[in-house]
């Protein structure tokens, strides 16, 4: 979108009034693979009843199936990999791309960007590609070898998103932990992490990491998080099981045990942290007695976040190969217990919120209502956590993107419903309002 807008195109949410639409798409799973063949086929519509001229697939898909898109779809009038992003504009204006390099992608802060997300919030990836062997994942495959940013690209573009008034910032890549290990960077997301917190800006600021991997969780890093006001209370480690023998078909080693002796230290380094994890249930192999397992630990960790995936079998895969594959029902009850244990944990964790106050971030109106807005708190990450439901906004307009006070009210199993109790900061006001004591 950058790339397009720099060169002087209009984008525009509505793709019956697209010239050019292009299709971004995921082939990670199955689901996601059928959801970016379904969208492929209903923007072709619009090459019939809007002014679409031309279709343009972008993505993982492409790097997967390139050929049988080329073949099968013929509304599709051109298709981009994951390291061809600097051919989009060419494509969309029908000039011939220059010759592709296919050198590995990877963006800077010079690179143009628009941002998707509401304005007080961002993504940065700081990383792309992955040198794990996980066999259950292809994002190796078609996404490369690990590659970092360069620091200072990272800050910079940081510093610039803050100034344009960005509340948030939020790491991101295939494994945020192994930053800078590629170019000698020793402790390099914690350096990372430490300096992002230090930049000066007008507003108070949140920064956060995703997809840490567990045994790249140094004490250096807790440290780091426990250390700055900046950096929010909050650990995003994909587990993905319990059993040592399920991780050890899913070449990540470790167990359960290992597991809960990481977490006892995490929550002692960090105080009031909140941890989100991933589950795989239904790797081939999996028996009533690993799942068992697994249910056990997440009792045992209580985790204030848990995602549930069914696992996939995806044919590039190393698991596909696999024996001892699990039937679809099996893995769907395995999935559903699995989240009724964590339903109740969820419950218990947010009622123990009740009464407290905290600082959220104000989002905006709900989908289903203009009269009900929703805040986050900083250990609710976007787009995959729950939110706060406002319940009394005091006397002040709402501002989406503006830091509140909350007391919480009311806890449900994933979501809160709080009131805010304090007085906004307006433009030219300070944040905090000092008393003179005479």
């Amino acid at each position: 979108m950058g790339q397009l807008t720099s060169s002087g195109h209009e984008l525009t949410p509505h793709p019956s009034d697209a010239d050019v639409i292009v299709v971004n798409t995921c082939s990670f799973i199955d689901p996601a693979k059928q959801e970016s063949i379904d969208t492929i086929l209903e923007m072709a519509e619009y090459k019939k009843t809007g002014r679409a001229q031309k279709l343009i697939v972008a993505g993982c898909l492409v790097e997967r199936h390139r050929g049988e898109i080329q073949k099968n779809m013929p509304e599709v009038d051109a298709v981009i990999g994951t390291n061809e992003l600097e051919r989009i504009t060419a494509l969309c204006e029908g000039v011939e791309p220059q010759a592709n390099v296919m050198d590995a992608y990877l963006y800077h802060d010079l690179t143009p960007r628009v941002l998707s997300t509401p304005k007080h919030y961002a993504y940065i990836k700081i990383a792309e590609g992955c040198d794990h062997p996980c066999t259950f994942c292809v994002i190796p495959q078609y996404r490369g070898a690990f590659r970092s940013r360069r620091f200072e690209s990272v800050i910079s573009e940081a510093t610039r998103l803050f100034s344009q008034g960005v509340r948030e910032i939020n790491l991101i890549g295939q494994d945020t932990t192994c930053y800078g290990e590629d170019f000698g960077l020793k402790d390099g997301l914690a350096l990372l992490l430490a300096r992002l917190a230090e930049i000066e800006t007008d507003h108070e600021k949140w920064v956060r990491f995703l997809y840490a991997y567990p045994n790249k969780v140094t004490q250096k890093l807790l440290d780091t998080l426990a250390r700055h006001d900046a950096l929010v209370k909050y650990i995003d480690m994909p587990l993905q099981h319990a059993s040592a023998a399920v991780l050890k078909r899913m070449k990540r080693g470790a167990s359960g045990e290992i597991f809960l002796k990481l977490i006892e230290r995490i929550r002692k380094t960090i105080p009031g942290v909140a941890i989100r994890t991933s589950m795989i249930v239904g790797f081939p192999g999996e028996t009533d007695r690993d799942f068992e397992e697994l249910c056990q630990f997440v009792q045992a960790a209580k985790f204030d976040r848990l995602g549930v995936f069914s696992y996939s079998d995806e044919d590039t895969s190393k698991s596909f190969d696999l024996d001892a594959k699990v039937d679809p029902r099996t893995i769907y009850n395995r999935k559903r217990h699995l989240m009724s244990l964590q339903r109740k944990i969820s419950r218990a964790k947010n009622r123990m919120l009740v009464g407290r106050e905290f600082r959220v971030l104000v989002e905006g109106p709900t989908e289903d209502s203009e009269l009900v807005w929703e805040a986050r708190l900083s250990t609710q990450a976007p787009d995959i956590d729950g939110v706060c439901y406002i319940s009394d906004p005091g006397e002040s307009p709402l501002h989406a993107g503006e830091m509140r006070t909350m007391r919480i009210v009311e806890a449900h199993d994933y979501e809160l419903t709080g009131e805010l109790i304090d007085i906004p900061a307006r433009a030219g006001q300070p944040l905090f309002q000092i008393a003179q004591l005479v």
